[in-house]
């Protein structure tokens, strides 16, 4: 081999690129022995967010917490630092270990004593966390965040800020909801979510959703003896699977609300994981396995590591109808694969989208809550797809009640004239959610201004604070258009808002 033969980054092998799995090359001889085990150093740290659930941290009848599992999370975040990688876990559990602090038998129904439970159960958590990881000499740090941090935007890069500079530090940011202030306008609505968002927000790697279950599965297991586990899902919006698992009597969440996260993280690049949480080693048995496998599309599990198809086209053949145990698999050429990694613990992973949504336009699309929807015509939508921003001619309709500056849903409809049918119906047929924006105006305004050209604003409402009902800079559009349904406000009014809400189904 000569000295400027190309190596791949992704194997180290004289090859050409994993199946575009890492497509950047590098020359050898333009880097010294240092630099090239640096860099290899760099492309091994990943960032990596652990959610765990109150049913996984306390115990559902007597209150107590199960220092067996938290001492294992404790020892496998430890090993995941050591091994370079930057950690963050997302806990619930505090209004639990309040329950069990007051000695209460279950979980009140008022907010002002879940509030208050809240505020004695957190501080005894962290105290347990604090405790535990520092017999391994491993800093912690509290961050307790609501809705609201999220939905201003000067909040949500602040702590960004502050969870870049902890990670920079060694230290492991251990994340709740703010549960002794948060009332449902501002809750994320349970952890999974939380956790999701936190991961987009520190563009991290992989994100664990710990569960009761190895993974998902096409049926109830409990039920069914012949159901199959789904190992990998590369759409989620394809995705079939039994989601009848519900929360604990302590929680809120259940299986959906991990698909809700799943969808979330993986449209902003974030590989999603769900598997046990009674075995926590198994999150460092994937991560490892992540690595060695060199792709996120590479998956051998312990339940289909002999039974696993050799080529794509045996993968296809060995599928039953719609459903199968693996929605995507990509075998390495021969040459990187003459190491089989080990195969992993039984789990399900959804992979990253290929055209991941980050940082402003994320935070637009999910980190903000709809007040409102904007609905308007096919030109004014062909002309926002373009770059222009949307005029008051091109909107129909509005409908809520919310402020400047706030978001809204915007739905594209058929425009009817007035002449048409005699009714006051200023359009028909499906409304078809394509996106969201901050309005300029408020909701009275808009409806006051809507199908004026722009140059009437300021004779209409005696001032014109912009010629835009919003701005282009201020709208990101889904990857995939959907229609707008009364279900959307069911879910929202639980805090699952905007983007999320499609995931809250059985069948996806």
């Amino acid at each position: 081999m000569s000295e400027s033969t190309p190596i791949c980054r992704a194997c180290q092998h004289p090859c050409t690129p994993c199946l575009g799995v890492n497509e950047r090359m590098v020359w050898k001889e333009d880097k010294t022995n240092e630099e090239w085990n640096m860099s290899m150093k760099g492309n091994h740290s990943l960032g990596i967010v652990i959610k765990l659930g109150t049913s996984s941290i306390v115990d559902e009848k007597t209150h107590e917490p199960i220092l067996s599992i938290l001492t294992l999370i404790v020892e496998t975040a430890v090993r995941l630092r050591k091994d370079g990688h930057r950690v963050i876990i997302v806990s619930s559990g505090a209004i639990g270990v309040g329950l069990q602090r007051m000695e209460l038998a279950k979980r009140p129904k008022h907010l002002s004593k879940l509030q208050a439970l809240a505020a004695i159960g957190q501080c005894r958590l962290m105290s347990l966390w604090d405790s535990l990881f520092g017999h391994l000499r491993q800093p912690i740090a509290q961050i307790l965040l609501t809705r609201n941090d999220i939905a201003d935007r000067t909040r949500y890069l602040n702590a960004q800020n502050t969870f870049n500079e902890l990670l920079d530090m060694g230290v492991i940011p251990i994340v709740n909801e703010n549960d002794t202030l948060a009332v449902s306008e501002i809750k994320f609505g349970d952890n999974d979510t939380l956790s999701a968002i936190t991961a987009a927000m520190v563009h991290a790697d992989l994100l664990f959703l710990m569960t009761d279950v190895d993974c998902l599965y096409d049926k109830n297991p409990r039920t069914h003896p012949d159901a199959q586990p789904i190992e990998v899902v590369e759409d989620i919006g394809a995705l079939v699977a039994d989601v009848s698992t519900a929360g604990s009597s302590l929680g809120t969440g259940g299986m959906s609300t991990k698909i809700v996260a799943a969808r979330l993280a993986t449209s902003a690049g974030v590989t999603t994981v769900i598997t046990r949480s009674s075995n926590p080693g198994n999150i460092l048995r994937i991560v490892r396995h992540v690595q060695a496998s060199k792709s996120p599309a590479s998956l051998v599990t312990q339940a289909n590591a002999e039974t696993a198809p050799a080529t794509r086209q045996d993968q296809d053949s060995a599928r039953d109808g719609t459903l199968s145990r693996s929605t995507s698999s990509v075998r390495l050429n021969d040459a990187l694969t003459a190491e089989k990694p080990e195969p992993a613990p039984l789990h399900t992973r959804f992979l990253p989208s290929p055209h991941p949504i980050r940082d402003r336009s994320f935070w637009l699309l999910h980190g903000l809550k709809s007040h409102g929807t904007v609905y308007i015509d096919a030109g004014a939508h062909k002309a926002l797809m373009r770059g222009a921003g949307l005029l008051p001619v091109g909107v129909v309709d509005v409908e809520g009640t919310f402020a400047q500056q706030e978001a809204v849903r915007l739905c594209v409809v058929q425009r009817v004239s007035p002449s048409e049918g005699g009714s006051s119906r200023t359009w028909e047929g499906p409304a078809v959610e394509v996106g969201q924006a901050l309005a300029n105006y408020s909701s009275a305004e808009i409806a006051r201004i809507k199908g004026h050209r722009s140059a009437e604003i300021e004779s209409i409402l005696g001032y014109a604070d912009s010629e835009y009902v919003t701005q282009r800079e201020h709208v990101v559009f889904f990857k995939e258009s959907r229609p707008a349904t009364p279900v959307r406000d069911i879910l929202d009014s639980q805090g699952i808002g905007g983007y999320e809400s499609g995931a809250a189904t059985a069948v996806l």
